[in-house]
């Protein structure tokens, strides 16, 4: 299971995504936000099995800045 604010991507995707919550009804279901080319925040849902774990300081340049 992960947890808030851990870096995750999806297992045939190259797009790193944090953690930023769980779906109430069903754990299982992750949802993930991460900054697109455009700069838009994305916002999405996930099931758990469908996301890996990323190592953090590899792939920190991908991800947005959080406040």
């Amino acid at each position: 299971m992960f947890k808030k604010g851990q870096n995750v991507q999806q297992e045939f995707g190259g797009q790193v995504m944090k953690v930023i919550g769980f779906e109430p009804e069903l754990i299982e279901n992750v949802l993930t936000q991460w900054e697109d080319e455009q700069g838009t925040i994305v916002t999405a849902k996930f099931m758990e099995s469908q996301l890996l774990l990323v190592d953090e300081k590899r792939n920190s340049d991908k991800l947005f800045k959080q406040n």
